[in-house]
């Protein structure tokens, strides 16, 4: 079977009106409360043109010497109150609903970009920065919200408020109503113009905001490396330098949308100029214009200013959360790791046949592997040996795939990986690698990470067949004990044993080690030695060697060179050859033996 090992994951770039029903999508399934909240605002928007119906008649009459009816000193301004009480009541309801929404579509994209983000595969992280990443999911997604029910909120809110009170200024004057109209065109094409900016600069500042937690996660999990090396004042460059982008960005974003409030103003002035002149005429010509109901025109326009603001300012938020569900789908859309197989396969014997298998990598001038044809009996251990880059870890991450291979197959049982399911295949496996990845967790989950019904009795047991058991009975509360981000709270050794006892735990059939003993002292290597003599028993065992004193007693020895194998036997076949495994293990041997040397004539302290 022939496969890339370049795979595409962008998706096609979808249309603001795609983007916005996607959005929508997510708050259908709390449609009953989004309409409740609209009926909420609905209420709430309905009662502005009370107010400045009002005022006509107190204007009018009110101050014409009349007590009774609405007129009553009381009574009038108990209306006033019992308007802004309605108002206030419903006007909360529909923000505690619209909230109650807004956190519930952004709880389920998060759930949903996580989902997607841990079936990416390995290319995916290979090609992206993690705090990048990190950065779409933690803030980014917040963005969201206001494209999908808060410009929602204004459209509704606001379009009730200007249709109330433009439907008051007609009933009073149609005359002044319509030179009022005049500048809502001017208005649309001042909001077109400044849209395409909105939504670049939003981009940029998401763009900006993954550098920034970029160069976070780098200086936050190397802190050691940046005390050490003094790379204080260098990280505070990259740190302000990133903040800087961020920063302006921001700024043109703020100048693209706060331009828009002048220039609505403007034409809000010129045609309330208009309006007072107009008016002015109307009165000294005839009745048409009351005192009462000038003002009250005048104070419903000066209302109508706000929710047409809001309505005009929508563009800023609403690009915001355009870019920002860019980014929140393009990770949703990325291509999650081919699972195309239909055999399960269950517990495998461990026979693991690679035939003629080629592997490129995207934008690599040569192969990483080049016609690999290798035979691992079950149960029996083969060693990969060779210099850096000669394809050792390649091969060992095409077994649980990965990576694709370019061409050829690898065999399981007489089954091409490629037609198992991801899971069975993976569930045939254990890796215990050098860098040991550990959860801030406690020792129990750890070491019974992805299983399910895992009895302390079985905890106890693998912990005790990694030689892991004593130094976790001394721990505070034992297997309960929580162990830090990736096991700070543990010595080297002891993070190589949670991980033995994790695959122990595990109990697969085939068995990847990426030598775990190269970083570690003389006693926690034979702790961890001897642990790994019982995790490898009776289990098909690929070591990436780089200790070559630690795979003597290997099966089979196969040496990499540039992609290819150039020797294979046993240890002592090899050394007979005096070929390339035999000047590695002199070489290896030599500086052991200096570094032994150097110990050996260091003063005691």
């Amino acid at each position: 079977m022939t496969l890339s090992a370049d795979t595409s994951y962008s998706a096609t770039p979808l249309t603001s009106r795609e983007l916005y029903i996607r959005l929508l999508g997510y708050v259908r399934p709390y449609w009953r409360t989004f309409a409740l909240a609209i009926v909420f605002m609905a209420i709430a928007a309905a009662t502005e043109p009370v107010f400045p119906a009002l005022m006509k008649p107190l204007l009018d009459n009110g101050f014409g010497g009349k007590t009774t009816g609405v007129y009553n000193p009381w009574v009038l301004p108990l209306i006033i109150v019992g308007v802004f009480l309605l108002r206030g009541v419903f006007g909360f309801c529909a923000d505690y609903a619209l909230a109650w929404v807004s956190n519930k579509v952004v709880l389920d994209l998060r759930n949903d970009m996580f989902k997607r983000l841990v079936q990416l595969p390995t290319t995916f992280f290979d090609n992206q920065s993690s705090g990048a990443v990190m950065s779409r999911i933690a803030y980014d997604v917040t963005g969201v919200t206001g494209a999908a029910t808060g410009v929602l909120t204004i459209l509704v809110k606001d379009t009730l408020a200007v249709v109330g009170l433009l439907s008051w200024m007609f009933y009073l004057n149609w005359m002044l109503s319509l030179i009022a109209l005049v500048m809502i065109p001017a208005i649309a094409l001042a909001v077109l113009s400044f849209s395409k900016r909105l939504r670049a600069t939003s981009r940029g500042v998401q763009r900006a905001m993954g550098e920034i937690m970029h160069v976070l996660e780098e200086s936050i999990e190397a802190h050691k490396v940046v005390k050490i090396f003094g790379g204080q004042f260098y990280e505070g460059k990259r740190f302000a330098a990133a903040s800087g982008t961020q920063r302006r960005q921001a700024m043109r974003q703020t100048i693209a949308a706060a331009a828009l409030g002048p220039v609505v103003q403007l034409f809000a002035a010129v045609a309330l100029a208009t309006i007072i002149t107009v008016a002015i005429q109307q009165s000294n010509t005839s009745d048409q214009t009351t005192v009462g109901g000038f003002v009250s025109f005048i104070t419903a326009m000066l209302m109508l200013l706000a929710p047409l603001k809001r309505l005009t300012d929508i563009n800023a938020p609403l690009q915001r959360g355009l870019a920002a569900a860019e980014s929140v789908f393009d990770l949703i859309n990325q291509t999650p790791e081919d699972d195309f197989g239909t055999t399960v396969l269950g517990r495998a014997n461990g026979n693991v046949m690679f035939r003629n298998v080629h592997l490129r990598y995207p934008d690599a001038s040569r192969e990483a592997l080049a016609g690999i044809n290798l035979s691992l009996p079950a149960g029996k251990t083969v060693a990969l040996v060779g210099t850096s880059g000669s394809g050792k870890t390649s091969l060992a991450n095409l077994l649980p795939r990965f990576y694709h291979p370019t061409s050829g197959e690898i065999l399981i049982d007489d089954h091409s990986i490629e037609t198992l399911t991801l899971a069975s295949l993976r569930a045939n496996i254990a890796l215990v690698s050098q860098d040991v990845v550990l959860f801030n967790d406690t020792v129990a989950a750890n070491i019974a990470y992805g299983l399910q019904g895992i009895t302390q009795e079985s905890l106890e047991q693998a912990a005790r067949a990694a030689h892991a058991l004593e130094f976790i009975e001394n721990m505070p509360q034992g297997f309960a004990t929580l162990i830090g981000e990736n096991g700070v709270k543990l010595s080297g050794g002891q993070r190589q044993r949670l991980a033995i006892a994790r695959a122990i735990l595990k109990n697969a059939p085939i068995l990847i080690l990426d030598e775990a003993t190269s970083a570690l002292d003389t006693e926690s290597e034979r702790h961890v030695q001897a642990a790994l003599d019982v995790l490898m028993k009776n289990r098909t065992t690929l070591v990436v060697a780089h200790r070559l004193s630690t795979i003597e007693h290997a099966d089979r020895i196969v040496v990499l060179e540039s992609g290819r194998i150039v020797e294979e036997g046993c240890h002592a076949e090899l050394l007979e050859k005096n070929a390339a495994y035999a000047n590695f293990y002199r070489m290896q041997r030599t500086t052991e033996k200096q570094q032994e040397n150097r110990q050996e004539k260091q003063p005691l302290s």
